[in-house]
């Protein structure tokens, strides 16, 4: 076919002329494309890079036959699925190959359209030999967004090094069921946290030049009975106040350039078919314009799994007009089936466009249709391509940058949930390192990590990344201590024959430090992941034996946590010497554990669930309302052993001078307060204020509290500040009984606390005049004002 675009003035065709806007450069493309080149630019194809330095090779998976390259290159592509994620690759190599298949590509479709490449990225680069970093729940953990910024911007610049172009990550999703499997890759279960801790990780990857993609759009994580991929039954006040307002604040504030859409349905509506969510909500409300891309198999789902559509074209049909751009992973609906749904008219093909010209403007912004085009990633630079081998052990994913944000945000993550007095340990002669976390080098890791992820397939090849283990990390920093490991049971199996041998050692010890939680996996093949839900939150097989064993024998017992979700701690609650919480605190979370043990770390971290005090309580979180609280018409008691928001430290700090400046405003008004926080520790440590908002009478039930701001503050031995916070009426808004957001006039309660449990003070405000109703403009944030106070010491840090 001949080109017959209108070229520019210079002769260069309008859609690679740099100085026309993005749509005007895709629509010209637009106009010159064949229906069938439309549609290859909606599908992806899974491949996995040559460790030679080849070209890539489609992905054999299990639910789909590989497509056939040869046949589809001559339309084009639209992106390429996870390169480096399906297989162990030298990055070096696994560039090179990458870079030869682009090129493959550009030449083969009469465009020279390039792919764009897409990675997972939910606790750094899912590649071989990238920096694993902590888990989402961690982040949620450390109260942080500055430092998951910075840590989602050395993650972008690692996947852009290597040629890749967006990131499958942040999730979004906010923890209702903590037996859900995919707790650990959530950020916990509160909405304000979730949305700025991943409105920041937004920010650091765009910043980066990676594509962010927001998912899993909307109410993935509140599936009934915390079953991974199962119907959602909630109601759309708990949709709109709970589950999209992350999402909200995402769009709003990190301009990410896509979203995922889950796999669920609501209320009999899947998410690849949910028109006014995808494309009502989403895009003529909140403004989004970037791309709209399928959950791995999401659209074919429609036939398969929910029964919405009767074939493949009907599929198709209905998660394009609903507003689906791209399908993922690979080519199944969107291919022949779409052209079909075209060609019986049941798809205009003014919504290919519509997608189309969406998935180009993004090209046209990451540089893909730019006349001087190279697809040359920095790492390979000057580099010989005619000598593949020179290139392997090259280039470095795990560089010192990403490692150092690595361990600082997995010492900030570290939870002291229990002190006795016992911590920090101060040099004991002898250790009993117990449990099936001692010498686990992967208990670290999140199922999405590459080793556990891809490398758990391959396992003759190294890990690719230094993964010291609890041992070895103890023994290291408690050098002059005897330290003996036993590992007494496993992570989720019932011989108890270990028991015994681990309660001799110890009670030849002067402390247990025990050592219990998950083993990440997929799909079953662990205690927590995806697909790996939980009938309870009983720790997994039989380690509450095991703890139980250990309580009894006399000897003080510091209980670790390496999981992936909470879980009820039984007898530990009141008689272990101290108790760490760590949330798969990624490569450098041994060395984080053992620094709060021996005291060079300060424990700062805060719970971003609940701790259940019980095992069979789910569903269970903190933003509850007061119906769901304890009573005397129930035997069943939600009371969490420790709730959302807490955390100890070896430092104190005293909250005094509260000053109420404004106690009454309107319903478009704003409050103001402020209070003194000083360090009166001994050594610098760092508190975490939080501000939680009661409304005790509303036209809507209300959560008995919820989180409306935080703050992270840092403090020298002796330091303090003084705190000033303005906080917005619009923040006590909530969605009304019509189904729109409003701020009601009436008494409201400001509680400035160290945790849902523990508030500092409270502060009784009144909001007056009439119901005010409210949009996606409303303001989201509390101020909140840092002032030093006077003092001979360090200032304050954050």
């Amino acid at each position: 076919m001949s080109d017959t675009r209108p070229p520019a003035a210079d002769g260069v065709p309008a859609w690679r002329d740099t100085s026309l806007t993005p749509q005007a450069r895709a629509d010209a493309l637009i106009a010159a494309m064949t229906l069938r080149e439309k549609a290859a630019q909606l599908v992806g194809v899974w491949v996995g890079a040559s460790d030679e330095g080849g070209e890539v090779a489609p992905h054999q998976h299990e639910m789909e036959d590989p497509p056939d390259l040869d046949t589809l290159l001559p339309y084009g592509l639209g992106q390429l699925t996870r390169p480096f994620g399906t297989a162990p690759v030298d990055p070096a190599l696994g560039a090179l190959s990458l870079t030869r298949t682009q090129r493959r590509i550009a030449a083969a479709n009469r465009f020279g359209i390039p792919a764009l490449a897409h990675e997972e990225c939910l606790a750094g680069f899912a590649a071989w030999g990238a920096t694993a970093y902590p888990v989402p729940l961690s982040w949620g953990a450390a109260f942080n967004p500055a430092l998951v910024r910075r840590m989602a911007a050395e993650i972008g610049r690692d996947l852009r090094s290597v040629g890749v172009h967006q990131g499958l990550a942040p999730v979004l999703d906010v923890v209702r069921d903590a037996r859900w499997g995919r707790v650990e890759e959530t950020i916990g279960e509160d909405p304000y946290l979730v949305a700025t801790i991943a409105t920041a990780y937004v920010q650091g990857l765009e910043s980066a030049g990676v594509v962010a993609t927001l998912k899993h759009f909307a109410g993935y994580s509140a599936s009934r009975a915390g079953r991974n991929l199962a119907p959602v039954s909630m109601g759309p006040r708990e949709r709109a106040d709970i589950i999209l307002a992350p999402f909200e604040m995402a769009v709003r504030e990190g301009r990410p350039r896509s979203v995922m859409h889950a796999y669920t349905d609501t209320d009999g509506i899947p998410g690849a078919a949910d028109e006014d969510l995808l494309t009502g909500l989403l895009r003529d409300t909140w403004g989004f314009t970037g791309t709209v891309v399928a959950d791995y198999f999401g659209i074919a789902f429609l036939k398969t799994l929910h029964g919405v559509a009767e074939d493949w074209p009907e599929a198709a049909a209905l998660a394009l007009t609903s507003g689906v751009d791209t399908e993922l992973p690979t080519v199944k609906t969107y291919g022949q089936p779409l052209l079909d749904a075209v060609a019986s008219g049941l798809v205009p093909e003014r919504l290919i466009d519509r997608a189309l010209r969406r998935v180009l403007v993004q090209k046209v912004q990451l540089g893909l249709l730019d006349p001087d085009w190279d697809p040359v990633p920095e790492v390979l630079a000057g580099a010989d391509p005619s000598e593949p081998e020179s290139l392997r052990g090259t280039v470095d994913l795990d560089r010192a940058a990403g490692r150092a944000v690595a361990a600082e945000l997995a010492e900030q993550a570290v939870v002291l949930l229990r002190n006795d007095g016992l911590l920090p340990l101060r040099d004991p002669a002898r250790i009993a390192l117990i449990g099936p976390n001692a010498e686990e080098p992967t208990a670290v890791l999140g199922c999405y990590a590459f080793p556990v992820h891809v490398g758990s397939r391959n396992p003759d090849v190294p890990l690719g990344i230094e993964l010291p283990t609890l041992s070895e990390a103890l023994k290291s920093e408690f050098a002059r201590s005897e330290v003996r490991t036993v590992r007494g049971v496993g992570i989720d199996t019932d011989d108890a024959d270990g028991i015994p041998e681990a309660v001799c050692a110890a009670r030849q010890a002067d402390v247990v430090v025990l050592a219990l939680g998950d083993r990440a996996g997929l799909f079953g093949r662990g205690t927590s992941g995806e697909g790996c839900d939980a009938e309870s939150l009983q720790l997994p097989g039989i380690q509450h034996q095991l703890l139980d064993a250990l309580l009894d024998c006399g000897t003080p017992v510091v209980v670790t946590l390496l999981a992936g979700r909470p879980y009820a701690l039984g007898r530990a609650v009141r008689e272990a010497a101290a108790i760490v919480q760590c949330f798969f605190p990624g490569e450098a979370g041994t060395q984080a554990v053992a620094g709060v043990l021996s005291g060079r770390v300060n424990p700062s971290g805060r719970l971003p669930v609940s701790i259940p005090a019980h095992p069979g309580v789910q569903p269970s979180t903190y933003l509850a309302a007061r119906l769901a609280g304890a009573s005397g018409v129930s035997s069943s008691d939600p009371t969490p052993a420790y709730g959302f928001g807490h955390g100890l430290g070896y430092s104190d700090f005293a909250w005094s001078g509260l000053v109420v400046e404004t106690d009454e405003t309107g319903t478009d008004g704003e409050f103001r307060l402020a209070f003194e926080l000083r360090n009166i520790g001994e050594r610098a440590g760092s508190e975490v204020v939080q501000l939680y908002l009661h409304d005790p009478v509303a036209s809507v039930v209300q959560p008995v509290q919820r989180l409306i701001g935080y703050r992270r503050i840092k403090l020298a031995a002796g330091a303090g500040c003084r705190m000033e916070l303005t906080v917005p009426a619009d923040l006590a808004s909530f969605t009304g009984r019509g189904g729109h957001r409003i701020v009601e006039p009436g008494t409201l309660e400001l509680r400035i606390a160290a945790s849902s449990t523990d508030a500092r003070f409270t502060v009784p405000l009144r909001l007056s005049g009439p119901v005010r109703p409210l949009d996606h403009t409303r303001r989201l944030h509390a101020t909140v004002t840092v002032r030093a106070l006077h003092t001979t010491g360090p200032g304050v840090g954050r």
